[in-house]
């Protein structure tokens, strides 16, 4: 390889390497739709374009007994308002994968935030 072309090569990685570093900073947001509801409620709350980064509450009174995730992300649901992982929630609170749903045990508490995974 030519001297010239080395620099190239090198002078080309470190702008990739710099431009993936600095969106890596960017407010990326969730793809698609999250929505929740209370037990027996009508009322749905839909969540879009949701920052990837920080806890969520989940703005309904009583909480979310049922959550769909229409993301491209995954998220996990916490029973606390600033998703702290209490003694009577898992651990890890309860992960729902995109595209799918999930729904509380009618006598367990509600959802109260969420996180983002990515």
């Amino acid at each position: 390889m030519t001297h010239s072309r080395h620099i190239g090569v090198i002078a080309g990685a470190a702008a990739l390497l710099l431009t993936a570093t600095a969106c890596s900073g960017l407010g990326r947001s969730t793809v698609g739709m999250l929505k929740f509801r209370s037990h027996d409620s009508p009322v749905e709350l839909s969540y879009s374009n949701t920052l990837v980064k920080g806890c969520h509450p989940i703005a309904l009174p009583k909480g979310a007994a049922h959550v769909e995730n229409n993301t491209l992300v995954d998220i996990v649901l916490y029973r606390s308002l600033d998703c702290a992982e209490d003694e009577e929630d898992r651990p890890d609170g309860t992960y729902v994968a995109t595209t799918l749903s999930n729904v509380t045990a009618p006598e367990s508490r509600p959802w109260r935030s969420f996180r983002v995974i990515h």
